[in-house]
């Protein structure tokens, strides 16, 4: 570990994974959430073309970027569209993943490696995610029994992956809408034909006077219940509802404000971060970004080489 993030070394060859900043080498950038992306910096930018375009539009410099380096295999991770593993000698980085199909987003199938380098975000046992086919029939019964009230929802989810995920897994309510953000980032992925639904931002909605027209679904980015937008959804009378990996968790509440909380997660859950373990065949496993020290002992309690990496801030 270094400040500016993972160095791994094969066949006299270097790559920083996903670094804060960008070195003069080769970087590796796993997807395009913002705190995977390099602040600044120069040299190579490793990392899928969707990566780049979507940087590039939440304001990171992706010129000098490219998918293909020598020695060097990238893998879908499921995460959110666009990201990626890499597959390094004989080393394999999970970045950010997800083995759970989603709709438009299938679950990650890793390769078999000597060296896993794997996130742990939902880390420890009481992190297991419900069955996608739940989540939705749970949300249905909810928008229908707001619906036979006339009362508008707004669904929340981050603004890149998990708002797409739940455009595509809500498209059949009408009318839908998009925050204006949301629009924009689903209307690239419609670009690179993903199955998502036009359907008209909120600003324009607003303009023609149809949000008055209730019931209607909003796809939203997840934000505070204090926040400008939602207080003027609420002049609607509109309910909220946000989907976290962290919705159900005692020990670490998830407290936005909204009115629902609907555990949905663009990672894998504890489960499944042992059964991609266990999968990969990895002598030698460092878990990140998480749970570090809580996962390594559990899959060491499980007979793994496993230990935590700490990221240094100096």
């Amino acid at each position: 570990m270094t400040p500016r993030g993972m160095l791994c070394t094969s066949n006299g060859s270097t790559i920083l994974l996903d670094p804060k900043t960008a070195s003069d080498g080769i970087n590796f950038v796993s997807h395009a959430h913002i705190d995977h992306l390099p602040s600044s910096g120069g040299g190579t930018l490793l990392a899928s073309k969707y990566t780049a375009r979507l940087a590039s539009h939440r304001g990171r410099d992706f010129g000098n970027h490219t998918e293909d380096i020598k020695d060097c295999t990238l893998y879908d991770t499921g995460h959110i569209f666009g990201s990626r593993g890499i597959l390094f000698g004989d080393t394999f980085y999970t970045g950010d993943i997800c083995t759970r199909d989603r709709g438009f987003l299938q679950g990650a199938r890793i390769p078999k490696c000597k060296t896993l380098i794997t996130e742990c975000t939902f880390g420890l046992p009481e992190f297991v995610f419900p069955p996608i086919h739940q989540i939705r029939l749970q949300v249905d019964e909810l928008i229908s029994t707001m619906y036979s009230r006339g009362i508008p929802v707004v669904l929340m989810g981050y603004e890149l992956g998990k708002a797409q995920t739940i455009s595509q897994m809500f498209s059949h309510w009408e009318p839908l809408y998009y925050h204006d953000s949301v629009k924009v980032i689903n209307d690239m992925h419609r670009e690179w034909n993903v199955p998502l639904k036009p359907a008209l931002g909120h600003t324009e909605a607003q303009r023609q006077g149809l949000l008055d027209k209730k019931p209607w679904v909003m796809i939203a980015p997840k934000m505070s219940a204090k926040s400008p937008f939602i207080l003027k959804m609420k002049k609607y009378g509109a309910i909220t509802v946000s989907f976290s990996g962290w919705a159900n968790s005692n020990r670490f509440p998830y407290t936005n404000g909204s009115d629902y909380s609907i555990q949905l997660s663009d990672h894998c859950d504890f489960n499944e971060l042992t059964e991609m373990v266990e999968a990969s065949g990895a002598e030698n496993i460092y878990t990140i970004h998480g749970f570090v020290s809580e996962f390594a002992d559990h899959l060491k309690n499980l007979g793994f080489n496993a230990k935590p990496l700490m990221v240094m801030t100096s």
